[in-house]
């Protein structure tokens, strides 16, 4: 596989950057994960971070160097994180589950699945054109799709932040899974957090890709997002990968030298998932130690009671 691939998450003007993102790479399989701790309940970004470290690894443990399931695998990882958050609660004491939306896809075999829970979005963009796009778990996109309110309304909705599906909450989320879809060399998947697609229009998305590679397109576009929210804005976070397929790399400009994944030795997995530590850049200082190694310990049990869960392991 050939891809470029491009992450960068800012705090913007909140005071802690509840957001976490990652991708991981086999020979012949790709994931990209994108977080968003919900700030209106306790410990949003510990709810981001053990997603994310539950679902890579999973990953790690089921790509070999494919996954056998890659739907099965995406639903599996949300209830699994769903589950650890609520014992995170009952042994922490805490009123309620820290939550956390979500958007996540896996690619293999030049063919991309993706899902989502609440309004962390995926965008398949080709040619400049969005041709695929998640539909938020919210009270406002259920607004607009039964004709209530006008799409160019939704920006200043009142009710806009209002989410009806999420993981961590009391009952279990729905994971919502797209159909298989075929990538040509050249379409560019981003996914993103609200505090990026919020303050932008799908077209201004669609513009910022047209020509311009995902180094310069993603940062480009957090610049835009944070300016127009100014001191409103939102944690803003993306991941924006560009498929090259196995062969041909005609379609990536020349100043982008694209990931091949011939150069990892079988059964070896490349992440850019990490566990912040207090007092770290992008850790903010706000997860204690103790937090953390609570997240750690709860994400590696989580993970061996998920395989009993699976045949065959």
């Amino acid at each position: 596989m050939r891809f470029s691939v491009y992450q960068e998450s800012r705090k913007g003007a909140r005071r802690v950057n509840q957001d976490r993102m990652g991708y991981l790479y086999t020979r012949d399989s790709i994931l990209m994960v994108v977080a968003d701790g919900m700030g209106g309940h306790a410990r949003g970004e510990v709810a981001a971070q053990m997603t994310l470290q539950t679902m890579a690894s999973i990953f790690q443990r089921d790509a070999k160097p494919t996954l056998p399931d890659p739907p099965r695998y995406l639903e599996e990882c949300v209830l699994t994180a769903h589950r650890e958050l609520h014992r995170y609660r009952a042994e922490n004491n805490l009123p309620e589950a820290p939550r956390t939306t979500l958007v996540a896809c896996v690619v293999q075999d030049g063919v991309a699945v993706w899902a989502h829970v609440g309004d962390s979005r995926l965008y398949l963009l080709r040619g400049g054109l969005i041709v695929a796009r998640t539909l938020d778990h919210s009270r406002v996109h259920h607004l607009v799709s039964s004709g209530l309110i006008r799409p160019e309304d939704a920006k200043d909705h009142p009710e806009r932040n209002r989410i009806f599906n999420c993981i961590g909450a009391y009952i279990a989320p729905t994971v919502e899974v797209s159909r298989p879809t075929a990538l040509r060399n050249g379409d560019t998947l981003l996914l993103c957090t609200d505090g990026l697609w919020g303050a932008l229009t799908d077209r201004q998305i669609g513009d910022a890709f047209t020509g311009s590679t995902v180094m310069r397109a993603v940062p480009e576009l957090m610049d835009f997002a944070l300016a127009k929210a100014g001191n409103e804005a939102d944690n803003c976070t993306a991941i924006a990968m560009t498929w090259a397929g196995s062969e041909s790399i005609d379609m990536i400009p020349p100043t982008e030298a694209p990931v091949s994944t011939l150069l990892i030795p079988d059964g070896a997995v490349a992440s850019t998932v990490q566990i912040p530590r207090a007092g770290e850049p992008g850790s903010d200082e706000e997860l204690t130690e103790d937090q953390i190694e609570d997240a750690v310990a709860q994400i590696q049990r989580a993970i061996k009671r998920s395989a009993k869960l699976v045949p065959g392991k």
